[in-house]
């Protein structure tokens, strides 16, 4: 099982200096609001590819008030003993930010992370995502695809930059036909492998949504819509994908240039959930029914992390999600959690909050940017 045994931070949001030693049971971290409870989850974040939990710039996380000149903030962490985990800020003599990593001493790329750590998260910025429009819910969904399939981030970012570079060619009015095959070439191959990413991985977690305990996180049916080019089958190749978007965009140059932007693509596409209990859409579902329906996707997820058995067992990052439950909600997730085979971080004000969890976790308090294990 994936499971911290320690974790060190320096110079991190309002941690100026932390060493909490771990026995590799979950973790529950409780104090008032504003002590740093968030900012450990987000520390661990930094641990895996990608974005971290908040989605920082990496400059804005140094800890406030210290010298300009003083050290970098640094997170480190130990695997149960097995590997030695090191994520830290550095900033050239122009200001540039560059996180840099290392992994056991040696110097390694943000996507070698993936091999070590797989990291699911909820928060309660997310709580708004059924609700919220189709690009919320497309972000929700690719770092659910990140977490399974890491090169999607690679795959995203290189879509967005081609995207960029064929609108700015379309401004012109008269682009040149060859450089437009060229860039729409290349955006119709990241675009392909996004596309095929998603539906991959919308089929696992699907199955992992039905394989899922009836209770007290009700089943969703999922399902990826939008224009043609924008979806694809789970067992249809890349490539195939990446003809119909190329003629796609060839067909759009002159609508797309009318709009200002691209209307054909995977950017395009949206993740629709259903609540399956009633069959309504989950954004017609009360408050109380969509944070479950949150909850139930987030385990169905880190379930099958756990079953691939291609990589780790997942970490994961729960904030302040037991907070607007009831008594038997929190003690069913707290079993669940235990029966997804990773290690879960979560945050409360109280500790009575994770009573249900008995000796199955640890509690730390969280006070002014320091950690106190209880009973210690």
């Amino acid at each position: 099982m994936t499971a911290l045994t320690r974790l060190f931070l320096s110079n991190y949001r309002n941690y100026e200096k932390l060493d909490l030693q771990l026995d590799g049971r979950h973790v529950c971290l409780y104090g008032a609001n504003g002590a740093g409870k968030t900012n450990l989850l987000e520390a661990v974040s930094q641990l895996g590819p990608g974005r971290s939990l908040r989605g920082a710039s990496l400059g804005e996380i140094k800890r406030a008030n210290t010298d300009p000149a003083s050290e970098n903030w640094i997170v480190s962490a130990e695997l149960g003993g097995d590997h030695k985990l090191g994520v830290a800020l550095e900033e050239s003599a122009r200001g540039a930010a560059k996180r840099i990593v290392r992994i056991d001493g040696a110097p390694a790329s943000p996507s070698d992370l993936a091999e070590y750590v797989r990291i699911v998260w909820l928060t309660p910025a997310m709580d708004g995502v059924f609700r919220g429009g189709a690009s919320d819910r497309r972000r929700f969904f690719d770092r659910q695809v990140m977490s399974h399939i890491p090169s999607h981030g690679r795959a995203a970012a290189a879509y967005e930059k081609t995207m960029r570079e064929r609108n700015a060619l379309l401004e012109q009015g008269r682009a040149d036909p060859a450089w437009l095959d060229a860039v729409e070439g290349r955006m119709a191959e990241h675009g392909a492998a996004l596309a095929v990413n998603r539906a991959r991985v919308l089929v696992r977690l699907q199955e992992a949504v039905n394989e899922r305990p009836e209770g007290h996180f009700p089943k969703a049916i999922l399902s990826l819509e939008g224009p043609e080019e924008a979806v694809a089958d789970a067992d249809i190749s890349p490539d195939e994908v990446a003809g119909g978007l190329r003629h796609a965009l060839m067909d759009g140059r002159r609508r797309d240039m009318a709009a200002g932007r691209t209307l054909s693509g995977p950017h395009r596409a949206d993740l629709m959930v259903i609540h399956k209990p009633t069959g309504a859409p989950a954004k017609d579902a009360s408050t109380g029914q969509q944070k479950a329906l949150l909850i139930g996707l987030i385990l169905a997820s880190a379930s099958a992390l756990s079953a691939d058995k291609v990589g780790p067992n997942p970490l994961l990052l729960l904030d302040e999600a037991a907070a607007h439950l009831d008594a038997d909600r929190r003690a069913a997730l707290y079993d669940e959690l235990c029966a997804v085979g990773g290690q879960a971080w979560l945050t409360g004000t109280e500790a009575s909050l994770f009573e249900a969890f008995e000796a199955r976790a640890m509690r730390v308090e969280i006070a002014a940017g320091a950690a106190k294990i209880d009973g210690e």
